[in-house]
């Protein structure tokens, strides 16, 4: 099951799983085929092919997503379905079939698991060899090749919360169809969908449109053509610009940080530390750092001296001194980071011990 899907007919869905479970226990790989409401160019599609049960069908062919006039024959000729992304099948049968298509990407998987190490509950796979496995889906890998697919046809009020105007159709919306999230003040604008996680967004006559702000970045889309924001992310990608793949706000094994600001030699970091964990002890090569705790305690190393450091304290961690944050009581730690230096990169921490097993075997 993907993890952005909206159903709304609970008992169809659950109708529709246990007909696949019938059919999984018979050694068949099930895909579940929404029955469309509109002509929709957003997913792809799967024909039915030969009735074989009440509820069941073999695939006649699967669709790539179709331009506007092939998604209205689709939807005439009642023979099509949009294709969900949802599967039932036997992890065996399925890793018999990839055997069988895809050994590649069967070696890749298990090269990568039996490679992975482990920390607290993590199960941590070897990136760099998981990072040589093909990018290929389920459908293209094994649905499409196999012999034993089958398809369901799903009647459930089902919504791919994939796009945003999926999320603006199925979301409570105000007197004039806006949506609004967060801090947002609305004027004479309808059918919007309006999202802040910060600072206030203003709208003044518009219409159609998709608004979303995160700490990352603000997207600005008319309805009808927010699905090309992929052509975005490609070009971040040729521009080799970081906002695709990184975030301001990052979660580590002990808690996390927001990149608050980040200027000429300096930036500003809010970590937050859960109680009872502590970052590696580290130390960096070109830049010095300075600590205020905002909320709970800190006891921080710094060269051969520990000490613990209160709220509204503030300590400094020297260019080149080995040190570690540490919370060692029962709430989280807020701390103020300002980092200064000729080079603020990641990549400029030499760990030297680590809890979660972050430390690279020289």
């Amino acid at each position: 099951l993907a993890a952005d899907h909206a159903i709304q007919d609970i008992e169809a869905f659950h109708a529709a799983v246990l007909a696949a479970e019938q059919e999984s226990v018979d050694n068949k790989l099930v895909t579940f085929g929404i029955v469309p409401t509109k002509p929709e160019t957003g997913y792809g599609y799967i024909k039915k092919g030969e009735q074989v049960k009440n509820s069941v069908f073999k695939v006649n062919s699967f669709v790539e997503k179709p331009d506007l006039e092939t998604a209205k024959n689709y939807l005439e000729q009642k023979c099509y379905l949009w294709n969900s992304g949802m599967f039932m099948f036997k992890a065996s049968v399925y890793l018999d079939e990839l055997k069988k298509f895809r050994p590649d990407i069967l070696a890749a998987c298990k090269e990568s698991l039996s490679s992975a190490s482990t920390d607290l509950d993590f199960i941590r796979l070897n990136s760099d060899v998981f990072a040589e496995c093909p990018d290929e889906s389920i459908d293209y890998a094994v649905m499409e090749k196999t012999q034993d697919c089958v398809v369901i046809p799903l009647d459930a009020d089902w919504s791919d919360i994939g796009s945003w105007t999926s999320l603006w159709e199925i979301s409570e919306k105000d007197e004039h169809e806006n949506v609004s999230h967060g801090d947002v003040i609305n004027y004479n604008s309808r059918n919007n969908y309006i999202y802040s996680e910060g600072s206030l967004i203003s709208t003044v006559g518009v219409n159609n449109l998709i608004i979303v702000q995160t700490k990352d970045a603000l997207l600005v889309a008319q309805q009808d053509n927010v699905q090309d924001i992929k052509k975005i992310v490609e070009i971040l990608k040729k521009q080799k610009r970081s906002e695709h793949i990184s975030h301001r706000e990052v979660y580590r094994p002990w808690g996390r940080y927001d990149s608050v600001e980040r200027g000429d030699r300096y930036q500003v970091k809010r970590i937050t530390v859960k109680p009872g964990e502590c970052l590696s002890t580290q130390m960096h090569h070109h830049r010095a750092e300075h600590w205020v705790v905002v909320a709970g305690t800190a006891k921080v190393t710094c060269g051969e001296r520990t000490y613990f450091v209160t709220e509204n304290e503030s300590t400094f961690i020297p260019i080149g001194t080995v040190h570690t944050l540490e919370n060692p009581g029962k709430i989280p730690l807020e701390v103020i980071e300002i980092q200064s230096g000729v080079y603020l990169g990641d990549d400029d921490i030499v760990r030297l011990s680590d809890k979660y097993g972050r430390v690279e075997d020289k």
